[in-house]
């Protein structure tokens, strides 16, 4: 899974689940001061999107992601099978 397509999972869970606005979801909005993400909302999205990658995300890493761009790359690192960031200069370029 590339980042834009991890970018696209987490834009499409927070809209679908929260009835957010697709244009706030920008890489750098802060989950819990622009998205209006709370404790309970940030555990329904963690249990989310290990449903979507298979993979179990930690809560001393969930606990370290503030903004969309942090979970776009604690994602990232899930997915790889030495668990580093790949390729973070390709970066999603979607805002």
């Amino acid at each position: 899974m590339t980042r834009d397509e991890i970018y696209e999972m987490i834009v499409e869970n927070l809209h679908t689940t929260f009835q957010l606005d697709r244009s706030k979801i920008t890489l750098d909005a802060n989950l819990y001061a622009d998205l209006d993400i709370d404790s309970i909302d940030a555990v329904d999205l963690a249990v989310k999107l290990q449903r979507a990658i298979g993979k179990r995300i930690t809560p001393d890493v969930f606990k370290a992601v503030r903004t969309v761009r942090d979970l776009v790359d604690a994602v990232n690192v899930l997915l790889q099978p030495d668990g580093t960031i790949r390729d973070r200069s390709a970066a999603p370029t979607l805002t």
